[in-house]
């Protein structure tokens, strides 16, 4: 007490309140300056990588080891160079890295390779925007380490100030998809983070002069012999690093989970990240705002309801399973932090703790952002993710004595033997038999609540069981690449084999006839491409205008199905950025419309926005522009800049077809305004006339945009599926600088 009274006399006029206020807005608005440039750069950077939703992945890999890179420094600059002399320093760091400003792609980052995108991806990162970003990740331990010598009555538990910190880090967060992105250009965004980088910068100073003007010193230490005093031990830095890493894992898994299925946009990297945050806040109050016994006995209940969307949740019901998965993720990431924040160390330990736990985060995102894609040709990280974070719980042990413990090994050794066995053996479920087996295995983990192992165990066992004795599905081979995860499936009746992305189908092809017997020949083209489709509408108008063969470009190649709408003379044109897409495409075994109906096809590999710039203009009669991943849809393709690259591809009659079928979003009145906006007139067919579900023939939803109604043919103009669309006046058009995906998905709401 007598040290801290002779910190606030040497501070002479400056009162308690003011260095709290000037520490407390420096810390909030560093944080949220971190975390609102993440969203906002992983923006600019999705065009060039197809808008993939593994953009945001890499992205937080990227931002986590340079957030542990911060701590790190800081963690020196505090053992070494401790208060005053750390003042200079980091100032000088701040003005330094103000000169990368304002925020935009290095020079010299133009194309991405066509193999290595994570690598070239972290390098476009680290030269952009490397140097702001961890200086900021500096601030927020290096600030309440300079908190805890400023004299401060708070100054000896300045944890307090990490809640701060993550507040700033979440409103950020949380405002950008709904009141930055839809309102402001991204050039205007990167020009008022620079402002608020200088008032920062402004900020840190006024922290340094009030640490000149104190005592400089950390609170006097807890007396010998109590837990303030303890050095952390390595069994103490491995927890924290455990704890930090599972929810770290989870989040990059999370995000890639629901993103997949609906879009790569900021609004759904933000919605996990923004919870995950606010775990922070909520754990490490000085008095919590959610008690942490009870989010340790209510996380089991929302384990379990990950297995159950996991194993049952469907294609009618994206949104409840989308949410189902984000809350139970914040359940579980509030368990790891309460227990992060109840084994912190005495705040002469802070940089330490933050140092390690920043290490877990690290591990996590690596893991799971780097190591598993090239590990996993599924998305297996997700699921044993799930089974660590039920380890996480604090709780019992395996057994109360070695012999409890081997008995409960060998019955689990047991079960896994049952389990296994039977697809081994042919074993199959129906739908009903195979939700009462998991089910069953659910209702067993009831009596382990309180036993983390176990518990944990039974979960495995479960999740093991939904991977093998999935319903409804016969032989299947999954390819994984950096875009995602591509699942070949046979039905079980062994007569269409599917390509499938996240949840939605991306082509099928029939292998066998109802008497079972292999089909030879040209294949016919199925799913949104069969000949009722849209799509063949739009290509054969385009035929009978020319009156000839056509030159066709699709961008977005699937299983190849729409070579199957060509005919002699035609000239196809593939842009793929996905490689194995490509492979799976050419592989008779597979599928085989490329090679029976166009083996000539010209398939260029990259993204679209990128590779048809290349071709020479009026290069072709069509542009079929089908290049959705899921429901996930890259943004940059449907903007007014690339309407106008389509525009000059296409021949004076020619026709650009954008099959816009999406479970989330209304898009076909984005497509009519950018068309407008290049002088161009929009049709739209989202009928369901012709459609025929058992036999793999869907409805879809095509925009054919042209540069006049005489460009349509007059079966198109008498068709009633086929109707003009008028842009909304009311609607901003979308641009490379401006999307709006909360507006798309309010209009699909409505309708």
């Amino acid at each position: 007490m007598a040290a801290e009274q002779g910190g606030l006399a040497r501070m002479a006029r400056v009162s308690p309140g003011i260095v709290l206020a000037v520490y407390a807005a420096a810390i909030f608005l560093s944080a949220a300056l971190l975390f609102a440039v993440q969203p906002m750069f992983a923006k600019m950077v999705l065009p060039r990588l197809g808008g993939s939703p593994s953009v945001w992945s890499v992205a937080m890999v990227f931002f986590q080891a340079v957030l542990l890179a911060g701590y790190a420094y800081a963690h020196v600059l505090t053992r070494h160079l401790p208060g005053r002399p750390s003042v200079i320093l980091h100032v000088a760091l701040m003005i330094a890295a103000s000169l990368a400003l304002p925020l935009a792609i290095a020079s010299g980052w133009g194309r991405p390779p066509t193999e290595g995108e994570t690598l070239w991806l972290l390098g476009l990162f680290a030269v952009s925007i490397g140097l702001p970003f961890f200086a900021l990740s500096a601030n927020g331990p290096l600030l309440q380490a300079w908190f805890a010598r400023s004299g401060h009555p708070s100054a000896g538990d300045p944890y307090f100030l990490y809640a701060a910190s993550n507040v700033g880090s979440f409103l950020a967060l949380i405002s950008y998809p709904f009141v930055v992105e839809p309102f402001t250009r991204v050039g205007d965004q990167t020009r008022l983070w620079s402002v608020g980088f200088f008032l920062l910068i402004a900020l840190i100073v006024c922290c340094g002069v009030l640490l000149l003007r104190s005592r400089d010193a950390l609170p006097d230490a807890a007396p010998d012999g109590t837990a303030d005093a303890a050095n952390p031990t390595w069994r103490d830095a491995a927890t924290w690093v455990g704890l930090a890493a599972v929810p770290a894992g989870l989040l990059i898994a999370v995000t890639a989970h629901v993103s997949t299925d609906m879009a790569a946009s900021p609004l759904l990297w933000v919605i996990p990240l923004s919870l995950y945050l606010a775990t922070f806040v909520i754990v490490f109050q000085t008095r919590p705002v959610i008690p942490h016994r009870w989010i340790v006995l209510i996380a089991p209940a929302f384990i379990i309801s990950l297995v159950i969307v996991l194993a049952f949740g469907g294609l009618d019901y994206i949104l409840l399973t989308a949410g189902t998965n984000i809350v139970a993720f914040f359940v579980i990431a509030l368990m790891c932090h309460g227990e992060l924040a109840r084994r912190r160390p005495a705040a002469r330990h802070l940089t330490a703790f933050y140092l390690w736990m920043s290490t877990g985060g690290m591990i996590g995102g690596i893991a799971a952002g780097l190591i598993a894609p090239h590990v996993f040709s599924w998305v297996a990280e997700y699921p044993l993710l799930i089974v660590l974070a039920a380890l996480c719980r604090p709780g019992t042990s395996m057994g109360e004595g070695w012999r409890d413990t081997l008995a409960w090994l060998a019955l689990l050794a047991l079960v896994l033997v049952v389990i296994t066995a039977g697809p081994a053996f042919g074993t199959k479920l129906d739908e009903t038999k195979y939700r009462v087996a998991i089910g069953v295995l659910l209702a067993i983990s009831l009596p382990f609540w309180w036993d983390p192992q176990k518990f944990a165990a039974v979960i495995a066992i479960a999740f093991l069981a939904v991977r093998l004795y999935e319903p409804d599905v016969g032989t299947r081979d999954y390819v994984r690449s950096f875009f995602g995860v591509h699942k070949i499936t046979d039905t079980t009746d062994g007569q269409f084999r599917t390509l499938l992305h996240g949840t939605t189908e991306h082509g099928a092809q029939r292998i066998r006839n109802a008497r079972g017997e292999p089909l030879t020949g040209r294949p016919e083209p199925l799913t949104y491409y069969h000949f009722a489709s849209p799509i063949a509408q739009g290509i054969k108008a385009a035929r009978e205008r020319k009156d000839g063969p056509i030159r066709l470009a699709v961008i977005g190649l699937g299983t190849g199905s729409i070579a199957c709408l060509t005919e002699p003379g035609d000239a196809l044109t593939y842009y793929e950025i996905d490689p194995a897409v490509v492979r799976i495409a050419q592989d008779p075994s597979r599928f085989t419309f490329l090679t029976s109906c166009a083996p000539n096809a010209e398939i260029v590999i990259g993204d679209a926005r990128l590779t048809l710039a290349d071709a020479a203009d009026g290069a072709y009669d069509v542009i079929v522009v089908d290049a959705f991943t899921s429901d996930a849809i890259p943004v940059h393709l449907v903007t007014r800049e690339a309407m106008a690259l389509y525009l000059s591809k296409v021949g004076p009659n020619g026709i650009i077809l954008m099959h816009v079928s999406n479970r989330h979003m209304e898009l076909a009145s984005v497509v009519a305004g950018i068309a407008q906006a290049n002088g161009l007139v929009t049709w739209v067919n989202d009928g369901t006339a012709d459609e025929d579900e058992p036999n793999y023939k869907f409805s879809s939803t095509v925009c054919a945009v042209a540069r006049s109604d005489d460009d349509f043919s007059d079966d198109m103009a008498e068709d009633d599926e086929w109707q003009l669309e008028e842009p909304d006046e009311d609607q901003r058009v979308w641009t490379d600088d401006y999307s709006n995906i909360i507006g798309a998905m309010i209009r699909k709401l409505r309708n």
